[in-house]
């Protein structure tokens, strides 16, 4: 069996005296896309922020490609492959796209490779490439959630993080988003989703966690989480 490209065992988080992440156990293989859904306050943004570095764990450990992250910081784990696209989408509003697309690259060197990568962004978001050098703060929410990915992308991740990628999106942009992310994927990207349309983030992924009040309470394939009852009842309307 291949070993999880990340893999996170008991982890605690706490902070403002909150204990917003309580012993949670959670693995992605590489290349796998995986869910986690759960409502608002249940400690899904809290775990991808650990993840990202941006939070430090008060115990447990995470681990990727097999090493600890402990005491490995934010911009460290960005430059060895881990990308965080935040809620919100936190992209910068004064930057043109171009501008945006680059800094996710500042942890890179070699101008070839990210003039390429520049182009590679553009193909997979035709959108943004008409309009390159527009200031990102005059899109629509659509168009923004497509340069924070892009942005992540640049960065050359082997783990991408998205924190709800669907948020405040017209319908035809949700789906323009969902078939991306399923496009990354289908690469070999390795995806952690977190995401509160829990019936659309369950048909992209393979796998998915169910997250309350801080603890997994489900795990499984996506199909059984579909088919679970309590899963229907809490987060599918069923």
């Amino acid at each position: 069996m291949t070993d999880p490209i990340l893999q996170i065992q008991n982890l605690h988080v706490a902070y403002g005296g909150i204990r917003a992440v309580k012993g949670i156990h959670l693995d992605i293989a590489p290349g796998e896309l995986v869910a986690l859904i759960g409502s608002n306050g249940a400690g899904k943004t809290t775990t991808l922020k650990t993840v990202a570095g941006l939070l430090q764990p008060n115990s447990g450990e995470i681990r990727y490609e097999g090493k600890s992250l402990h005491d490995t910081a934010a911009h460290r784990r960005v430059a060895q492959g881990i990308a965080l696209v935040p809620e919100g989408r936190g992209i910068f509003a004064r930057l043109s796209i171009s501008e945006n697309l680059l800094m996710g690259a500042y942890s890179r060197s070699n101008s070839d490779e990210i003039a390429a990568d520049l182009v590679r962004m553009y193909e997979l978001f035709p959108r943004l490439a008409e309009r390159k050098a527009q200031l990102a703060g005059t899109l629509s929410g659509g168009e923004q959630q497509m340069v924070a990915m892009a942005r992540a992308l640049m960065s050359r991740p082997r783990l991408l993080m998205l924190d709800e990628p669907s948020m405040g999106l017209a319908p035809l942009m949700v789906k323009k988003i969902f078939q991306t992310i399923r496009d990354i994927s289908e690469q070999g990207m390795s995806i952690l989703l977190v995401e509160q349309n829990a019936k659309l983030a369950l048909q992209v992924a393979s796998r998915g966690y169910v997250m309350e009040s801080g603890a997994i309470t489900l795990a499984g394939t996506s199909k059984a989480l579909l088919d679970s009852e309590a899963v229907q009842r809490a987060y599918l309307g069923g």
